[in-house]
């Protein structure tokens, strides 16, 4: 029987010549249930779409172009292929991070270089319609700065976006140390209306990157200077965040030249998956106490170099190079979740995301 018989459709991101890459677009991977990998193509050509989000109940794709400073919508056309859904909306600097709200209604783009987080609302058929921008941010650490050491006004880095499970929004500023939440709103005026909720400020110069909410309602975040894994506490009676636990996010430390990319949970919310670039690992995590800490239990060499994202997926954790060019897969123990010896490596160009197709999209065998 063909190994591809029961298939499943990733996406991958990449940097492209513009950004110094060597990728050519929006690419396509077929992941057998064994973990074995299979190059497809490229679905789409795009200048640097460096990251990627899936609509919940359409055949539809959204990718930032980071050096383009825009995001586009892409449907999809055959097998595996893209095509454009529609024109390039403007975005802000660098921008790095997109996210789909799970009913469909609005995209949220995170821009690094100017610090912006802009939502655009969908159409019926998933196409963008219209942008609104969130107030910026304000340095809750401004101030509280040595003011003989003469630093520089610190910039907002807006960084990536997650769709909390009771509707808001929560997204981090890198820059800032700073989670910000978001009701989102509508009319008069711009259809979509974000209006900040609330803050939770971490600790100064931590750098919070990537975030993932665990089913019991608490908001893990990777923090890329600090090498750390925090946790912003739901409370139940009040609906707000707080900062709850801050621990190290690998079990050996963290070494000089490195930094954190991605958090990811398995899907029983029991191990957390944490990407170091520099050292090159991938930091296993126990979730305890029902989400309200996490203790690192081992790291693993990541198998190539600059792991910039990965995903897991039934019992899989795949891994995106963006120095080394690949995709590496490694089988996750039942038990500990601790990642075995890699399954296979599959060649992808300057690769920075990985995306599942959603559900009832996977490629016939």
């Amino acid at each position: 029987m063909d190994s591809f018989a029961a298939q499943d459709l990733i996406w991958t991101g990449s940097y492209t010549a513009d950004a110094g890459g060597s990728g050519s677009g929006i690419g396509a991977i077929a992941a057998a249930a064994d973990g074995t990998l299979r190059w497809l193509g490229v679905a789409a050509g795009a200048d640097s779409p460096s990251f990627l989000a899936v609509h919940p109940t359409l055949p539809v794709v959204y990718a930032v172009a980071e050096h383009a400073r825009t995001v586009r919508a892409y449907r999809r056309d055959g097998a595996f292929g893209l095509v454009p859904a529609g024109p390039a909306w403007p975005a802000g600097d660098a921008a790095c991070h997109v996210a789909v709200e799970p009913s469909g209604r609005f995209l949220v783009v995170c821009c690094w270089g100017d610090g912006q987080v802009l939502f655009y609302e969908l159409a019926a058929d998933g196409g963008i319609l219209d942008r609104a921008a969130a107030a910026e941010s304000r340095d809750p650490h401004e101030g509280t700065l040595d003011a003989d050491a003469k630093q520089p006004k610190r910039p907002s880095r807006a960084h990536a976006a997650l769709m909390l499970a009771d509707g808001r929004v929560m997204t981090t500023d890198l820059g800032h140390d700073l989670l910000r939440i978001w009701n989102i709103r509508t009319g008069p005026g711009p259809a979509l209306r974000p209006v900040l909720d609330h803050e939770v400020v971490l600790p100064q110069g931590s750098g919070p990157r990537h975030l993932v909410q665990h089913p019991g309602g608490h908001v893990f975040v990777v923090t890329e200077y600090s090498i750390e894994v925090a946790v912003a506490e739901l409370s139940p009676a009040f609906g707000d965040f707080r900062l709850g636990f801050v621990g190290p996010a690998t079990a050996g430390g963290a070494l000089p030249g490195d930094s954190a990319a991605e958090i990811a949970l398995a899907a029983d919310g029991r191990h957390a998956y944490v990407g170091v670039r520099g050292s090159n690992r991938v930091s296993v995590l126990d979730v305890e106490a029902g989400g309200a800490a996490l203790h690192p239990v081992a790291d693993v060499p990541s198998g190539g170099d600059w792991p910039r994202h990965h995903v897991v997926r039934d019992g899989l954790l795949h891994v995106a190079h963006e120095r080394s060019g690949d995709v590496v897969t490694f089988p996750l123990d039942a038990g500990s979740g601790v990642p075995r010896a890699p399954a296979g490596r599959l060649a992808v160009a300057s690769a920075t995301a990985l995306v599942p197709a959603r559900a009832g999209l996977a490629l016939p065998g």
